[in-house]
């Protein structure tokens, strides 16, 4: 993600940090250094270093299982607002999504029972009745006790039956499990929305902002699931073959840059194979090529500035298997082949082209246009 930065890696997972996060360090200094000055500033950052620490090893919980059940991890993001695990697609399973789910929650529910085990060991349980108060001083007992309090929180939470929270999650497995996963999406984004609401409502009678803030992105995320599930039911049916372009125009090596650029402006195409006796030898997107003309490269041949690593897909994969796998490999633009055959080009823009007509056109019409690149393709 853009404005982030690698500041761990575990079990060859990246952990990044949004530039955003020095907010949440400044709102934890800010809140103790009222009663305790410079000292209190300092122990309030840690606080919120520690609480983030608790977050990456929930992510962390949600990535490893999820790698378990053989989903890649791009990486987890830590934000103001809290942990996002990254994944490239999605369980295929509701058993899968319900263990995944859980593994979050339940790092915190072990991370509060260690902390509460330590408190008691070490004589802190006495000082949990000050904690909150004025009289709770920056210490270590405070430290550990705050610390128990946001998992236990953290866990309680995020179970809270509403998408895209783990609770969300873990009822829309249940949901599968007997109607199905589109249905099961489609009822939990709705009971998350109303839980959403109800938040903010809370929020507003309050005057919690940050609860409100809160409510807000789990009433876009609910929804933003829902849209998700509906395309990839969409594309799921689709094979990648019916939507590659046909006449799409073809580079040679020595072709330039600038004669790229005359075919960007005067059609729409805005990806381009680079053939070698037919078969694609690189890529060249239009990102490409408005970089090369930026740094004054406009007469260099195309072969100089393609990308090499085409990825390959069969035209009988559908649509949506395609989206995931663009996106796992970071890859702008797909080479589609039946058998050894090469094809075409398909784009993350051809993707979701596709997926704005084929939500207006009928099974029957689909059905009825197969196409000859991939005849082995059932679909309706």
């Amino acid at each position: 993600m853009k404005w982030s930065f690698r500041v761990a890696r575990v079990a060859g997972i990246d952990v990044n940090v949004h530039a955003t996060f020095g907010l949440i360090l400044a709102v934890g200094a800010l809140q103790w250094s009222g009663r305790h000055g410079a000292r209190g500033a300092l122990f309030g950052a840690a606080l919120m270093l520690a609480l983030f620490a608790c977050v990456a090893l929930h992510e962390l919980g949600h990535s490893l299982v999820a790698r378990r059940f053989g989903l890649t991890v791009r990486e987890i993001l830590l934000l103001p607002i809290g942990g996002v695990a990254m994944l490239s697609g999605r369980p295929q399973k509701p058993l899968h999504e319900l263990l995944i789910a859980l593994a979050g929650p339940a790092v915190n529910v072990v991370l509060a029972a260690l902390l509460l085990v330590a408190s008691g060991l070490f004589g802190f349980l006495p000082a949990l009745s000050e904690l909150g108060s004025a009289a709770s001083t920056p210490s270590l007992p405070t430290a550990v006790l705050w610390l128990l309090g946001a998992n236990v929180a953290l866990a309680l939470f995020n179970m809270i039956p509403a998408l895209p929270l783990d609770g969300g999650r873990v009822l829309r497995a249940g949901l599968s499990m007997a109607v199905g996963q589109a249905r099961a999406t489609s009822a939990a984004s709705v009971i998350g929305q109303v839980i959403a609401v109800g938040l903010f409502a809370v929020a507003v009678f309050t005057g919690h902002l940050v609860l409100a803030f809160i409510s807000v992105i789990v009433f876009l995320g609910a929804a933003q699931e829902r849209a998700a599930e509906r395309a990839s039911s969409v594309l799921g049916g689709v094979p990648v073959g019916r939507a590659y372009n046909r006449r799409a125009i073809a580079l040679a090596p020595c072709d330039r840059v600038h004669d790229a650029a005359e075919h960007i402006l005067t059609t729409y195409q805005s990806d381009f194979a680079v053939l070698l006796e037919g078969e694609p030898i690189g890529v060249l997107t239009r990102a490409d090529v408005i970089r090369a003309l930026a740094e004054g490269a406009g007469s260099a041949y195309v072969a100089g500035i393609m990308r090499r690593d085409v990825v390959r897909v069969d035209a009988e994969r559908s649509l949506d298997e395609v989206a995931r796998l663009m996106s796992e490999k970071g890859a702008p633009v797909v080479a589609v082949y039946d058998g050894e055959r090469y094809l075409g080009l398909i784009g993350r823009d051809d993707v979701a082209e596709a997926l704005t007509l084929l939500q207006f056109l009928p099974a029957s019409r689909l059905g009825g246009a197969a196409s000859s690149a991939a005849p082995r393709t059932q679909w309706t």
